[in-house]
């Protein structure tokens, strides 16, 4: 369980950045979620109120992957995973939202590996 006033000072920040980043039709919104164990990122329109993709280290393909690596590399693959599926939606321009989490670590790596994989910020 996470600390009380970690939580706090992260949900000040995410309500920080939310209030300069929405998704739009045209650039939806990525967000990260990061638990201690899993990472989770799923691709939002604002606009509509709708998740359009969503992909974690639990999903289908990527859980016997995400069990032997873990961590930043569970992480990259995760991101790559997700401009895979935003590929097959015809979403190539995307907004980053960090979800109050610092920019580094396994979150920078999921932004790394959905720009490696083909997502524009």
């Amino acid at each position: 369980m996470a600390n009380k006033r970690e939580d706090s000072a992260r949900l000040r920040r995410k309500a920080r950045v939310r209030k300069k980043i929405t998704g739009t039709e045209e650039r939806p919104r990525v967000c990260v979620f990061r638990s201690n164990k899993h990472i989770y990122a799923q691709v939002i329109s604002d606009t509509r109120g709708q998740t359009l993709v969503a992909v974690s280290s639990l999903s289908k393909g990527l859980a016997e992957a995400c069990k032997k690596s873990k961590g930043v590399e569970a992480a990259k693959k995760v991101g790559l995973a997700l401009a895979e599926a935003c590929k097959q939606k015809n979403i190539t321009k995307v907004v980053f939202d960090r979800n109050g989490f610092l920019y580094h670590g396994r979150v920078k790596a999921v932004a790394d590996g959905a720009r490696e994989g083909g997502l524009e910020f």
